[in-house]
């Protein structure tokens, strides 16, 4: 599979009491094509609708998969990626860099009672992470996919990295764009 021609990459930035969400637009060449940018709580649950009002914001129907840089931004704010293929009428996906057990254990250590209820039933929504990359390649990668078959949604990741780098294109801008606007933010 050829990358999408239009991919919404969706990246956080922590700081103490926020995270700033960037969403960024890249063409299948890697080219920037649109910037938006939403907040969220650290700790919350509003991480999923950050990612929405990037994407009203962007207002962009030309835009073909969502991409989002893993599923708990903010300290386990969690995506709930079901929501957001609903919410956005395009396959979404969420990439990993780090072979895991699972948050399972970490959200048991952090949350309880309804906090941690809303949590696991989030978190055990999602679907599946399935390696990119094959487990030789030394720097793994991980994809969770809902709307589009997962190893399509692998292909569309690789094909969105650029050689030399191991985040793709979206949400490598995404993550730098995200940093940027939590330290412009922070500087108000």
């Amino acid at each position: 599979m050829t990358a999408p021609s239009r991919t919404l990459g969706v990246a956080f930035s922590d700081d103490r009491d926020a995270s700033r969400a960037a969403g960024v637009v890249v063409r299948a060449d890697g080219t920037p094509d649109g910037f938006a940018f939403a907040r969220c709580t650290v700790g919350g649950t509003d991480a999923t609708d950050a990612v929405v009002d990037c994407w009203r914001a962007l207002d962009r129907e030309d835009v073909r998969h969502v991409a989002c840089a893993g599923v708990a931004p903010a300290w386990f704010n969690l995506l709930d990626l079901h929501r957001l293929r609903e919410a956005l009428d395009r396959p979404v996906y969420a990439v990993s860099y780090e072979a895991s057990p699972g948050l399972e254990p970490a959200l048991r250590e952090a949350f309880d009672g309804d906090a941690l209820h809303d949590r696991l039933a989030t978190y055990r929504s999602l679907p599946p992470r399935v390696p990119v990359d094959s487990p030789e390649s030394g720097d793994p990668r991980f994809v969770r996919a809902v709307g589009v078959d997962p190893e399509r949604a692998a292909a569309a990741v690789t094909g969105l990295t650029r050689d030399g780098f191991r985040r793709c294109e979206p949400l490598r801008i995404a993550a730098l764009a995200a940093s940027a606007h939590r330290e412009a933010a922070a500087g108000e």
